[in-house]
């Protein structure tokens, strides 16, 4: 879990005492107190646990299954140190409406935001990746704070969604769905009755969830307790939008533990076998389906068909990146990155045989890096050549999905990269095996079983030989749920999708009021 400095710098102006102060007398303190030393407080060096923390909703039960709730009979809280808070029931879901409130805290930096971020300036002037973020309020207040918050320049990346409900209404949600990778849930609840609605939150969050808790006890017993049960960070009032800011990028954005999306290969056993087919239908499909944003990189510079494929034909294209890899900053890469959908963005290959591009791995390994920075996903289609960056590349990768035929010769070459792979990243799980194009009429096959008999592991995904869907979808420029959502081969590629993220495909929503606000 990253550290975050978010308490150390609400000491500077909350004082010891652990009790809220009004937002005048914060700004009071800032500007002329700031240079007395601050009143001892234990939220200056909150203790967080050494080892065995686990990530929020880590080692849960599945979904459908509850667990036994942990017990927490041994801890005690010290409620004099924070006015009491009233335990007020539920309110229903609803999409959050920022237009029918007014923010009683200011919009832009002030003096207080000022003095904050001297501490750390290179964290808080980063935009946030492009990353899935979900709110549950419980008042209509922070609602308009985390609304105003989304509106940032530095969360233009980010997908926002803002309700109100609070912790019961975010259960309610994911119960049956994908959690984003940020959840921020507000709760003036306490002790036992937090801790169960917690637990329960647990049992449905993916592992990867980071959550934040808005609450009303400013109690360094309660911080350190969340920490320990994988809470990424507990914040309490009085907060300007630029507090929740930096509160998410002490996540994303920690200078010794960088932000870095998941790389996920995508290579040929054989020329023709429909890799790229494969790494953009899969791609639209993690971003589009689990809801989660994703990069494609086309690798071919020379014969990519990216660009073909998503119809699209941008001006700048990676071979740009690649040509100067040290000009390429945020800036640029927003430039040279292409908008697919709201959720997908497409690095194109050139597609050009004007030059060599003949770049060493370095090269990639600068640009690559830069883009893995953007999304929680990559999606490398790397071209059906043999050089020592498509080697280095493949065996970089978090995962490598490998398409084949139902031939001898994609048995053979899928044989030397899965031992290949195998023998070069021993702690990692072997590639995924996608047999495309099976039940071609009147051509012998080897037998599927075969397959996984010499590699070693079965097939993630086969696909049907459907001539006419797949060459409609490439012809118009669309993925295969485009032209034919119900089609075996979309199904086919949403299960892959969800095998390569961890994920599970989000339902279709009831109503679109709750995208009103989100970006």
């Amino acid at each position: 879990m990253a550290e975050s400095y978010a308490y150390e710098d609400e000491d500077d102006f909350l004082g010891g005492d652990d009790e809220f102060v009004d937002a005048e007398d914060i700004e009071r303190r800032i500007l002329g107190e700031l240079d007395s030393s601050p009143a001892e407080d234990d939220f200056a060096e909150p203790a967080r646990p050494s080892g065995g923390q686990r990530p929020f909703g880590a080692a849960q039960a599945p979904k459908t299954g509850g667990r036994e709730a942990e017990r927490y009979d041994d801890f005690e809280f010290d409620d004099t140190r924070a006015e009491p808070v009233r335990e007020e029931p539920a309110r229903p879901s609803r999409a959050f409406d920022a237009s029918e409130y007014e923010m009683d805290v200011p919009l832009s930096p002030v003096a207080g935001d000022a003095a904050y971020g001297e501490i750390d300036a290179s964290i808080s002037d980063q935009p946030v990746p492009r990353i899935a973020i979900h709110a549950f309020c419980e008042r209509p207040e922070t609602g308009a704070l985390m609304h105003h918050a989304a509106g940032d320049r530095r969360m233009q990346k980010a997908h926002v969604e803002v309700e109100l409900g609070g912790l019961p209404a975010a259960i309610e949600r994911f119960h049956d769905a994908s959690t984003p990778n940020l959840l921020i849930v507000e709760s003036g609840m306490r002790g036992q009755g937090l801790f169960d609605q917690l637990e329960e939150l647990a049992s449905v969050c993916d592992p990867d969830t980071k959550v934040i808790i808005i609450g009303a006890a400013n109690d360094i017993a309660l911080y350190r307790e969340l920490m320990k049960r994988g809470v990424s960070e507990y914040l309490v009032p009085p907060m300007t939008p630029l507090h929740v800011i930096r509160a998410i990028s002490s996540l994303y954005l920690d200078p010794e533990a960088p932000f870095a999306g998941k790389s996920v290969a995508f290579i040929g056993a054989k020329g023709g076998v429909g890799a790229s087919t494969v790494a953009h239908n899969t791609a639209w499909c993690v971003s589009e389906g689990l809801d989660s944003d994703c990069v494609l990189v086309d690798l071919d510079l020379s014969f990519g068909t990216a660009g073909l494929d998503f119809n699209q034909d941008p001006a700048q294209t990676l071979g740009d990146a690649l040509l100067e890899p040290d000009r390429l900053d945020d800036a640029l890469l927003d430039r040279l990155l292409v908008r697919c959908t709201d959720k997908l963005s497409l690095f194109s290959a050139p597609a050009t045989l004007d030059k060599d591009w003949d770049f060493t791995p370095d090269v990639y390994d600068m640009v690559l890096d830069k883009v893995r920075r953007q999304a929680p996903f990559m999606a490398l289609d790397l071209p059906h050549t043999w050089s020592p960056w498509v080697r280095h590349t493949l065996l970089g990768a978090d995962q490598v999905v490998v398409t084949v035929t139902p031939d001898l010769a994609s048995l053979r070459n899928a044989k030397n990269l899965f031992d290949l792979v195998a023998a070069a990243r021993p702690n990692d799980e072997l590639p995924k095996v996608v047999v495309n194009m099976a039940g071609v009429p009147k051509r012998p096959e080897i037998p599927i079983k075969d397959f996984a008999e010499a590699l070693g592991t079965p097939p993630a995904l086969v696909l049907p030989f459907e001539p006419q869907l797949f060459g409609k979808a490439a012809n118009n420029g669309q993925m295969i749920a485009e032209v034919d959502p119900k089609s075996k081969a979309a199904e086919g590629f949403a299960h892959l999708a969800s095998l390569i993220s961890g994920r599970v495909s989000t339902p279709p929503r009831k109503s679109m009021i709750s995208k009103l606000f989100g970006r």
